[in-house]
């Protein structure tokens, strides 16, 4: 069965697709990714897609999904590499990706999340007024 790839980094999750995502994977993807959340107690996933040329719906859905679940799982989210034809298509079919933070590149969202997961762990309570 095809899989894609988790690197631990720590409490970081780091999935970089390199393969055309069709919805078998992307389910797939899904299961492998919210149990090695709940497995490690992943604080931050990494989503690199900047190997996807075309993203139709499903997978958009399946995207936002994993974002869901894994805040459910107290983990945050960070896709990042998007082509600007996925970010166009995205928006013409209608697709805000509740949940998900989006990065230019792979550097930005880890710097996104290391600040984010090491800053963030005292329960999201602001010490500012």
């Amino acid at each position: 069965m095809e899989r894609i790839p988790i690197l631990r980094m720590g409490d970081l999750l780091l999935v970089t697709i390199q393969v055309d995502m069709h919805d078998k994977l992307a389910l797939t993807l899904q299961d492998d990714l919210t149990t090695k959340i709940a497995e490690v107690g992943a604080k931050g996933v990494l989503i690199d897609i900047s190997s996807l040329e075309i993203v139709d719906s499903f997978i958009g859905r399946t995207l936002a999904n994993i974002a869901s679940m894994a805040k459910v799982l107290d983990s945050q989210t960070v896709v990042v590499g998007m082509q600007p034809a996925v970010a166009i298509t995205l928006v013409e079919l209608g697709m805000s990706l509740p949940g998900i933070r989006t990065a230019l590149n792979v550097e930005s969202g880890m710097e996104y999340l290391r600040e984010n997961v090491t800053e963030g762990q005292d329960n999201g309570d602001s010490t500012e007024d």
